[in-house]
Parts: C-alpha cells; structure tokens; sequence
C-alpha cells in the first residue's frame, strides 16, 4: 500500500463518489473543490496526519473569510465523509473531522412595520363595500392582537360550543378579547383594541347580506365560504400596495410588528409571550433585539455624537 504521500487519496475518493455512488457532476465539483481547499492547507503534510486541532483550525480560517454557516456545514461533511472513507483504507486514529461543529446560523430577525406605518396600513378606509369592510376588520385584529393569519380565519361569530360544533375562536366584545386556538391546540386570550372591536362591527352589521354558506365563520369571501389564509394575504399585500407601504406586507408582518411595538412600550417580554401564544420564553427573545434596533435608530437620529 503507497503512503499517503505518494498517493492521491482525494482523486481516488472523488472515482468512488462518480462511479460507485454516481452522483452527479455538480455534486462531484462541490467535492473536489472542498478537498481542494484541505488538500492547500495540508501543504506538504499528508493529509493522514491531520490533527482534530488542525481541522478546527482550518474551519476558524474559513470561518473568519466570511463563508457562511450553511456552506461551513457542507465543507465540513464533505471533509468527514472523506476521512470516513479514507480510514477503511489506511490506518486513521480518529476521524480529525468528528465534533467539530459549524458555526450556528445568524437568526435573522422577523419582518416590523413602523409604528406609523403599521397604523396608517390597518386604518385606511377604502369603501363602504363588504370586501372593503371585511379587509379592514381582519388587518385591524391582526395588528391589535399579533392573531397568526390561519387563527384569524378559523374565527368564528360566537363560542358555537354544543353537541354538534365546536368553536376554534370567537370574539367577546362584552370583555373586548379574542379567544384563538393556536399551535398545539393550546388556546389563548389576547385583548382586542378599541379600533378594532370598532372595524368588527362594521364589518358584522354588513356580513348578514351575504349569502352565508358557511354561517359560522366571523370572515367570509364573496361567495360567503370562510376566508382562507391565502386570500387574506392576498388581499393584505394588495391594500398595501395602494395605501403605499413600501415593504412587502403579508399577515406575519403585523404579528412581527404587534409583538414588536408591545414590547418597546412595555417592555414586558413575558406578556408578549403571553399574547404571541409561544411556548418558549426563547422564540419571543427576538423580539428585543428589534428593540434594541428602535432604540440604536433613536440615538442616530438625535444623538449629536452618533453620526457617522
């Protein structure tokens, strides 16, 4: 058996995954440039030799060229898989790949309207039509109480709880809360803001000339069907298209800023988490990093030292 050395393990390895594992030439091209990338950093070293230590080493230099966390990932396997192979070979004392980890992905954080923005979107009144009065009622709830869009439309006009149906929310307008069924069929009650509870009843004071094909469900479509969760972002990104809101606007968008706008006047996270309905504590942790980029615009914008 050749020593590492005079042999091109990496050639031989790239012949298996072509002829014996077939896959396709762009996976093959991913390989061969990732085991370039080791082959340059063994230099005159053979790459049996290489160390846990130097493969930590070589992943931090990667690491720090910018590379993101996904293509870290892929480099990484793609250097275990060989190690793996190379160990049925030759002698190995330890795959030098094994534990180590790639960089955790950078938690991009959810999508906010401004204040002002978010309120100018659920506020603008178009016509007195049933679609109109219908569009403006779901976008004031949904930005009141941060509803998830499949929770808004699973509404219905009342608690219609009996023998034969079971309600998944309604709205109680004595005690001006919603009652929604979320994820896990865990329920909650969030309150509901007076504008609100105000888009509602303009909204149910039309609904009884529509033609109800289904007579429980607080929001119905033209053909008096319950709204589904894709006409409402239909609908959504439309209206702020015409009112002139810049970003693109879907029903998470006014959860996000719902969450956000609560938290930067109360900064009570465990009340948002409340009303968010999240399980954890840690998914609505993201929020404060929102608020903190509220308060870091804040301070450019007025602190004389701040400029750039």
């Amino acid at each position: 058996m050749p020593s590492t050395a005079e042999h091109n393990w990496i050639q031989d390895y790239l012949n298996v995954l072509q002829h014996q594992r077939q896959l396709s030439a762009h996976s093959i091209d991913a390989y061969r440039r990732d085991l370039a990338e080791l082959a340059q950093f063994a230099q005159s070293r053979e790459l049996a030799s290489l160390s846990y230590f130097d493969l930590r080493r070589l992943t931090s230099q990667v690491h720090a060229s910018g590379l993101s966390p996904r293509s870290i990932a892929r480099k990484l396997s793609s250097w275990r898989g060989f190690y793996r192979w190379l160990a049925d070979q030759i002698s190995l004392p330890a795959n030098p790949v094994d534990g180590i980890k790639a960089p955790k992905k950078v938690q991009s954080l959810p999508k906010a309207l401004g204040a002002d923005d978010a309120v100018q979107l659920v506020s603008a009144r178009g016509s007195d039509t049933a679609s109109a009065l219908a569009n403006r009622a779901m976008f004031e709830l949904l930005y009141s109480s941060g509803l998830r869009v499949s929770e808004l439309v699973s509404l219905d006009l009342q608690d219609a709880s009996n023998a034969t149906y079971r309600s998944a929310g309604w709205v109680d307008f004595a005690q001006a809360e919603v009652r929604v069924t979320g994820k896990g069929n865990k329920q909650r009650i969030v309150p509901v803001g007076q504008a609100a509870i105000d888009a509602l009843k303009d909204w149910l004071a039309i609904r009884p000339t529509l033609i109800q094909q289904e007579i429980h469900a607080l929001f119905l479509n033209e053909r008096g069907r319950r709204m589904s969760v894709r006409s409402v972002q239909l609908r959504l990104k439309a209206h702020a298209q015409i009112v002139g809101i810049p970003s693109d606007v879907h029903p998470h968008v006014l959860r996000h800023s719902f969450a956000s706008h609560v938290l930067q006047s109360s900064g009570d996270l465990r009340a948002v988490q409340e009303m968010l309905g999240h399980r954890s504590i840690a998914a609505t942790q993201v929020y404060t990093a929102l608020d903190f980029q509220h308060l870091a615009a804040v301070y450019d914008a007025s602190h004389p030292r701040a400029k750039k």
